[in-house]
């Protein structure tokens, strides 16, 4: 089924910029905006994964080593890709981790941290790109959201107040940017079959309870995702901004 999926003709030759992009999610994004003919552009603290897999996608994707929790290690990140590939003219916002945690253990430190790393880049990345889009006469910013709030799921209270918040910060930006033909859009993953779920929390009764949920049979490979993210990015969506797109097979 995947060998028969678009190509947007008019991705070809755009730099595009992704957080979070050396696994998983992130790294099926970076490779489909590879296969379109993009100059792609990403980030993320894996370093060993990050190098591997701009290496072996070659010259036209270029990796940077940063942690998204630290605003000026991002801008310096993203700079110095606008160095080696342009400006960006898309951003995936597509950084998070999903990490469990009970609401009785959290400290107000570690509520810090995670809107840091699940909120915060979101925002001061698109800050960062926003000038240049502006000089290009528009763009496209696709910020990663969640079902896990949708579904009123528990074990990450903070996690999901994070992902919601995302939703607020796609209608505002949307709103502000529009002026200057820079769409901002949400895509709202299910429960994506990345290799760290399927390690940490993909039991045979976890993923029954889920089929069940979902109105398709089937569990959600990252490449969906992936495809969503193009379309968005592409002069397809020319018209779609301030809005949620969901690649959860019903679940919500």
């Amino acid at each position: 089924m995947t060998d028969k999926l678009a190509i947007y003709p008019s991705l070809a030759g755009k730099t595009v910029f992704i957080t979070g992009g050396a696994s998983g999610i992130g790294a099926e994004i970076v490779r489909a905006f590879a296969t379109q003919g993009c100059r792609v552009g990403f980030v993320d603290f894996d370093e060993p994964a990050g190098t591997a897999l701009a290496t072996a996608l070659g010259d036209h994707v270029a990796f940077e080593h940063c942690d998204l929790r630290d605003i000026d290690s991002l801008k310096r990140a993203f700079k110095r890709l606008e160095g080696r590939l342009g400006c960006a003219t898309v951003l995936v916002n597509n950084a998070a981790r999903d990490d469990r945690h009970d609401w009785r253990e959290v400290t107000p430190e570690y509520f810090d941290e995670r809107i840091a790393t699940n909120l915060r880049h979101q925002f001061f990345a698109a800050q960062a790109v926003a000038p240049g889009m502006i000089d290009a006469g528009g763009g496209s910013i696709i910020n990663m959201g969640s079902n896990s709030w949708w579904e009123a799921g528990g074990g990450f209270p903070v996690y999901a107040t994070a992902k919601s918040a995302v939703h607020g910060l796609t209608r505002t930006l949307a709103r502000d940017f529009g002026q200057y033909r820079i769409r901002v859009n949400t895509v709202v993953p299910g429960w994506i079959m990345t290799e760290r779920q399927k390690q940490l929390w993909a039991e045979p009764e976890a993923l029954e309870r889920h089929r069940q949920r979902q109105c398709l049979p089937d569990l959600i490979e990252p490449v969906y995702v992936a495809r969503m993210v193009l379309f968005l990015a592409s002069d397809d969506a020319a018209m779609c901004t301030a809005n949620n797109y969901m690649v959860e097979a019903g679940s919500i």
